[in-house]
């Protein structure tokens, strides 16, 4: 038997499902398209970021690039889950004016992780993504705002549908593991996770709160 809390996130997965899927897509395409763009010119020379004493409690570990990349179908879950258009507008513009207000501090104010002294060919994996990202657009870290920003609003959404205990647990534990990952894979330092960290709480708190003051969202 389907509990009742998994039944409405069925139903809810259905609701505007074609709408969704390709706001998504569109999404994602037009940041990644800012996201390079600004990485590959930035209005001022990058600043290194410093390490912490953190950063030298976390090893890198290869195997935490797939936690890193799970970023991807995470942050699709709250949009996919939401029960009405407005809810989704409403969603849509927040976590962009969050892209928006970090890629302009990536512009303006260009950062960049420091030059690690390891040889990527030995890890595939890893080697894809420093191919593809330069250490760049590093403070703040916007795959950390990105994750802290879904976690809470999949809570909000797993209150709504009297979703079980563990379940919010596991919510928690993927964004704190998201946040890990980005150090473990040597994308990101300490400072770049603390000060993404709490990027993702403003936006996601006044997203929330916004979102309270309007009734006809409340049936997110």
């Amino acid at each position: 038997m389907i509990a009742p809390w998994a039944r409405a996130l069925g139903q809810r997965f259905t609701v505007l499902w074609w709408l969704k899927g390709v706001g998504t897509t569109v999404f994602m395409t037009l940041f990644f398209w800012a996201y390079f763009t600004i990485l590959e010119n930035p209005a001022n020379p990058p600043i290194e970021v410093p390490t912490l004493v953190i950063d030298r409690w976390i090893p890198l570990t290869p195997w935490a690039y797939s936690i890193y990349i799970s970023l991807w179908v995470y942050v699709s879950l709250p949009p996919a889950f939401l029960l009405n258009f407005r809810a989704l507008l409403h969603f849509g513009l927040w976590v962009s004016a969050m892209c928006v207000a970090c890629l302009l501090v990536f512009w303006w104010i260009p950062t960049q992780t420091p030059t690690f002294d390891i040889d990527w060919s030995l890890y595939p994996g890893l080697s894809l993504i420093k191919g593809v990202d330069a250490p760049g657009n590093a403070c703040p870290s916007l795959h950390v705002a990105s994750a802290v920003f879904t976690a809470f609003w999949l809570q909000r959404i797993l209150s709504k549908v009297g979703a079980p205990q563990w379940l919010h647990w596991v919510n928690a534990l993927h964004c704190v593991a998201i946040a890990w990952s980005t150090m473990a894979t040597l994308q990101h330092v300490a400072l770049d996770v603390i000060a993404g960290a709490g990027v993702g709480a403003v936006f996601a708190w006044g997203s929330l709160r916004a979102l309270d003051r309007r009734s006809e969202l409340l049936e997110i």
